[in-house]
């Protein structure tokens, strides 16, 4: 196994979180509708507590987070951590940690069909532009030109954003 090859450290992964946080809360400034953010289980919802954390310093409404549970891969059953979530008027962010080619984000989307939300936005750690899908990512922390073959991991530890490396 070879080094890692990193594009995002642990610092500048929290820089990122802490810009991306900042975003959005410039985004819904003076807002009062709640803000739930999805997180795309495992490592989205670690970047979602980040950012809700940061975030709930800047703006009035309250923040909550919650989970999207998928297989990426054949994203058939898609399932939310709390599904007695009335999601109608709310600000709603789906957060994952690799936008490759939309295709989670936008299955995602499936269990909020039923509602009628405020907005829905997207926030990505990593955007690697390459999307098969209509989705585009509203808040990103970096853009990366890579080939389709490279494959981003982002690495997480007990909790904690260690960085973004390609995998060879």
């Amino acid at each position: 196994m070879g080094e890692k090859k990193y594009i995002v450290d642990k610092a500048v992964a929290a820089q990122k979180l802490h810009r991306l946080a900042l975003e959005v809360a410039e985004q819904l400034d003076g807002d009062t509708a709640d803000l739930i953010l999805i997180g795309v289980k495992e490592n989205g919802v670690v970047i979602a507590e980040k950012i809700a954390s940061i975030i709930a310093q800047y703006i009035q409404a309250e923040v909550k987070v919650i989970a999207v549970i998928m297989d990426k891969l054949k994203p058939v059953d898609i399932v939310l951590s709390d599904m007695n979530i009335n999601f109608n008027d709310k600000n709603i962010i789906i957060v994952d940690d690799v936008a490759n080619s939309g295709k989670t984000l936008m299955y995602a989307l499936k269990p909020l069909m039923a509602f009628h939300p405020k907005r829905i936005q997207t926030l990505v750690l990593v955007d690697r532009m390459h999307k098969l899908f209509p989705v585009k990512s509203d808040y990103v922390g970096l853009s990366i030109a890579t080939t389709l073959q490279d494959h981003i991991e982002v690495e997480v530890v007990d909790g904690e954003i260690m960085g973004a490396y390609i995998k060879m």
